[in-house]
């Protein structure tokens, strides 16, 4: 009794937790707090210095960290948009790869000459903050009318950049880099990456195929297949020695831009499964921390903080993107020029003139460098890294967490409040481009009304029947007729035919009624409708 007791107790502060921090989504977006901060603050709320409960699990908290990342990085990728995507990518993936070596070298040396730790120690906690937070980002920028192109690249990069940090991380956290071979680990962190994009490619490909010619017996099984197909990427990138965080996004990216059935369902569904992973993954960091510790991180986490912002992430930017910014030649569309008239012509008169930029890739000006240089959010991924050599009791890395967790804080503040002035400072917005739009599977709530789709099969009586013969009730109407895979709206003589389908919008006071006049008219046709006009059921 007392073990099932002690999980009632715990289910209880669990779903109490969850509701507390869904409440807090709307008050964190009211009063303009980042909705990471007040779950981290939740979480040290009920731990040890507020409700006594003690949490010190940290290799527990990395493998539940790593699978909320999973889903967090999944949604991600699904939501992403490939013709946002592509012209960025080249840039995305040089800010992913190069960004992340760049800011680890800097960070790790600033840190080892100004507060005098040793350069593995440095490099370490250079690789834990090389990368940006895919939370952050989604939640934080989706909100702004930034450029396209600035709003892709952030989102691609932060999806993508996790992968060579986790990497970075996990080979810095070894004891001694004496016996490290650096040319036999950059070749395996290069083929890391590629297995993991290859695998990422190929599930989502078949993924894509199956799920658009499988029937499954439930709509709602959908959206646990796309998400499963991400975890899946994950899991055989990591049995192969891949990349599982990169498998997810690029599984994720193919899933979500295929044609899928109930696509809107999955992004639904995978929303709210990221949302839950950041819940759960930011109370649980805000339990492994100790606020008796976090005084003494405070110094460190400026000096390493300002490092990052001011120094570390500039030079990362500024030399990844170096091949893509506007000083690099390229030619763009004059106002008397079409697009067909740019690309005509022979393969030489085309490199004589110089390709169009927007035919190729994007390119950023010194206004984009700057915007992408403040913009490096970082979240809970830095944290969750943090833990790694944290369970691997490398030394120091008490220290480190605490610093790591301290910055955070103080920086998501910091950055996430200056976000949309900078934005207007440096003119990268975009006014006319709408912020982001939930569009629901069927939004029917507001007028409190259900969906019904009714199939006509052969031999019933409702074949033949003209729309308006139904008489349908007053707050019910037939809203589509799918017929031979193709659908319309109907009118007022629409003829209806065996194995037509149709959809039908109907209030909650007429749903009932509605379903007995179609009823009546599928077993008496026509005549129905002097049945149904003497009755008085549903006559307008």
């Amino acid at each position: 009794m007392s073990g099932a007791y002690s999980f009632e107790v715990a289910l209880l502060i669990g779903a109490g937790v969850l509701l507390a921090a869904v409440a807090a989504v709307r008050f964190s977006s009211r009063i303009g707090l980042p909705s990471l901060l007040v779950y981290l603050a939740l979480g040290m709320l009920i731990g040890e210095s507020g409700f006594g409960i003690e949490f010190e699990n940290a290799t527990l908290t990395r493998t539940l960290g790593l699978c909320a990342l999973v889903l967090i990085i999944a949604e991600g990728g699904l939501s992403a948009r490939w013709s946002s995507l592509k012209p960025v990518l080249p840039a995305a993936i040089a800010l992913s790869t190069v960004g992340v070596f760049i800011s680890t070298a800097v960070v790790g040396l600033v840190v080892h000459l100004l507060l005098g730790v040793s350069l593995h120690s440095g490099l370490l906690l250079g690789a834990v903050l090389s990368s940006t937070d895919a939370a952050a980002v989604f939640s934080t920028l989706r909100w702004l009318r930034l450029k396209p192109k600035l709003m892709a690249t952030l989102e691609a990069e932060s999806g993508m950049n996790d992968a060579p940090a986790v990497i970075l991380v996990v080979l810095l956290a070894t004891p001694s880099l004496a016996g490290v071979h650096w040319a036999t680990e950059t070749g395996l962190i290069a083929y890391e990456l590629v297995i993991g994009a290859a695998l990422g490619l190929l599930v989502g490909l078949a993924g894509a195929w199956t799920l658009r010619r499988a029937a499954l017996p439930a709509a709602g099984l959908y959206p646990l297949a796309a998400v499963g197909l991400t975890v899946l990427a994950y899991a055989a990138g990591v049995v192969v020695h891949g990349s599982g965080f990169l498998a997810v996004y690029v599984a994720g990216v193919i899933l979500g831009n295929s044609r899928l059935p109930h696509r809107q369902a999955i992004l639904g569904f995978a929303d709210g499964l990221a949302w839950l992973a950041q819940i759960g993954l930011f109370v649980m960091l805000g339990l492994l921390v100790s606020p008796a510790r976090l005084p003494g991180a405070l110094i460190p986490a400026l000096v390493i903080g300002l490092t990052l912002l001011l120094l570390a992430r500039p030079i990362s930017v500024a030399v990844s993107l170096l091949p893509f910014t506007t000083r690099f030649r390229a030619r763009t569309i004059r106002a008397d020029e079409t697009r067909e008239t740019a690309i005509a012509g022979t393969p030489h008169e085309r490199r004589r003139r110089g390709r169009p930029r927007h035919l190729r890739y994007e390119r950023f000006g010194r206004r984009d460098l700057a915007f992408l240089s403040w913009a490096g959010l970082r979240g809970a991924v830095p944290i969750v890294l943090a833990t790694i050599p944290l369970s691997e009791a490398v030394p120091g890395a008490t220290a480190l967490f605490d610093a790591v967790f301290v910055l955070v804080v103080i920086f998501t503040l910091a950055q996430t409040g200056t976000l949309a002035p900078v934005a207007r400072w440096l003119r990268v917005t975009s006014p006319a481009e709408p912020t982001e739009l939930r569009v629901e599977t069927a939004p029917l709530e507001r007028m409190q009304a259900d969906l019904l789709q009714l199939e006509i099969p052969v031999g019933s009586q409702l074949a033949g029947v003209h729309l308006d013969e139904l008489r349908l009730p007053v707050g019910a109407v037939v809203t589509l007729v799918l017929r031979g895979g193709e659908g319309f709206v109907p009118h007022e003589q629409t003829r209806l035919r065996a194995g037509d389908s149709m959809l039908i919008v109907a209030t909650d006071e007429v749903r009932d009624a509605t379903l007995r006049r179609l009823r009546e008219v599928g077993k008496a046709g026509r005549l129905a409708r002097w049945i149904a006009g003497n009755s008085g059921k549903t006559d307008d």
